[in-house]
């Protein structure tokens, strides 16, 4: 098994497939991002080996991501592969977060391939607002993937980012639309992640204050409940639906932490918020065994560190840290 130096059980893998997007959110990227020459990224055979080694170290989770993941052309047959780990048992679940655009083609056979629940991102249900925050979107897109991951049968779970003075008149209805509908819900802070155009200090909206807004129009029970991510959820009395906060700037979830990434060129992040990464892609392609690619596995988790140090600097517009979300893998 994979254990880091402070006693914490790696179990989930979390794959971005691709830099690339659909959107151009405000609060992720620029909207002239320069992104990785497709030469540069691993193939999606690459990326089954690595995860599939991975498996075989007691990961029980694996979450594709992006960018848009499912903007990768062939990511179906990705999803369609790993679900061999599903049926054999050496895998609880598996996952992917998506801007939702490309579900009405995929939502089928990703729920053949053994998908059962998505994280879709959502920050507003104002079509003209979600034109403005991810620039090239449109809300009816994202309204049919919604629709057409519910009609396939996929739990979904909603992933709104906070930001000051653009959705947090929206906060309360965002709760209401989600208990309607039957989706749970994450809130989110902003994450200080690469260069955006504009500064990012202008939209941060604490989850603390979100929180306490809405107690004064639901009921809030504190819940037990964990999906293996980061958010810690409560449960709206009056609707029955769950609600989680992902507060890496208010308190950071690292006590738990039990994930690490791994970016669509081999590179392995044992923490979102810290630059030390590990070169998977060597070992990889250096030889048909996977020897020398489990021991480079073993030793990154071996500088897993305690946790991240984001900050929002009001004195300073620069990020936390140079890469995009969109690099890490969202």
């Amino acid at each position: 098994m994979l254990i880091d130096p402070f006693e914490r059980h790696v179990t989930y893998l979390r794959v971005s497939v691709t830099d690339r997007c659909d959107f151009r959110c405000v609060y992720c990227m620029s909207e002239h991002m320069s992104f990785l020459p497709k030469a540069e990224l691993l193939t999606l055979e690459e990326v089954d080996r690595l995860c599939s080694a991975f498996v075989g170290l007691g990961v029980r989770k694996l979450r594709i991501t992006g960018g848009e993941p499912l903007v990768r052309k062939g990511v179906i047959g990705l999803f369609e592969s790993l679900g061999r780990h599903l049926q054999s048992g050496a895998l609880d679940e598996l996952t992917l977060t998506t801007n939702g655009s490309q579900l009405p083609r995929h939502a089928e056979r990703l729920r053949a391939a053994g998908v059962r629940r998505v994280n879709i991102s959502l920050d507003t249900r104002d079509p003209e607002k979600f034109a403005r925050i991810t620039r090239w979107g449109r809300l009816e897109q994202v309204m049919a993937g919604i629709d057409a991951a519910r009609a396939a049968g996929l739990r979904i779970k909603i992933n709104t980012v906070a930001l000051r003075g653009v959705n947090d008149d929206e906060i309360e209805d965002l709760v209401a639309w989600c208990g309607a509908e039957g989706h749970d819900l994450t809130f989110i802070e902003t994450m200080p992640l690469g260069e955006i155009d504009g500064d990012r200090t202008e939209q941060y909206l604490p989850l603390s204050m979100v929180r306490a807004r809405l107690r004064k129009r639901w009921t809030l029970d504190e819940s037990d409940h964990r999906t293996g991510g980061p958010a810690r959820y409560v449960t709206v009395r009056e609707t029955g639906q769950r609600l989680g906060f992902i507060t890496p700037l208010t308190h950071n979830f690292c006590e738990s932490c039990n994930r690490v990434r791994l970016t669509c060129t081999g590179t392995l992040y044992m923490c979102l918020g810290q630059e030390d990464a590990a070169d998977l892609r060597t070992p990889l392609r250096k030889s048909e065994s996977d020897e020398a690619l489990v021991a480079a596995i073993h030793e990154a988790i071996g500088r897993k560190p305690k946790g991240h140090d984001f900050i929002i600097d009001r004195r300073h517009t620069r990020p936390a840290l140079g890469r995009h979300m969109s690099v890490t893998g969202g």
